[in-house]
């Protein structure tokens, strides 16, 4: 089981897609790495020897941001917005989206489960 930015990778999948693991590493990224390392993208992580995992980890730990400290950073950025109030910061407080995306019809992962208004029905005539 190889570990990489303090993240055990799956040793079944070639390695391209096994780096997408760690947070802030997405297929793109984990393919420049690979080429910057010279490392074939089709092997199998369980074939990778450990110097092939410390040309890996070295050529993230120099040139990218990933894990704890990029989440800390974009929660830092999110509550920057919150507390100098605009309207992107208003959004995520309201837990809203906040890119510009219709709400009227859609945006369920965001706004929660429908909840049905109720008083919506219309009175039947009553006899006298």
């Amino acid at each position: 089981m190889a570990r990489i930015s303090g993240i055990t990778i799956p040793n079944d999948k070639q390695i391209w897609v096994s780096l997408t693991y760690v947070y802030g590493i997405g297929p793109k990224i984990s393919r420049d790495i690979l080429k910057k390392t010279g490392i074939d993208e089709t092997i199998r992580v369980k074939d990778l020897t450990d110097n092939d995992i410390t040309k890996i980890q070295d050529v993230i730990n120099e040139s990218l941001i990933v894990e704890g400290e990029l989440q800390r950073i974009i929660t830092t950025n999110i509550k920057r917005l919150k507390d100098i109030k605009s309207y992107r910061g208003l959004r995520h407080s309201a837990n809203l989206p906040s890119r510009g995306q219709r709400t009227k019809t859609n945006a369920r992962t965001r706004r929660g489960k429908k909840t049905t208004v109720g008083g919506t029905a219309k009175k039947v005539a009553s006899k006298t």
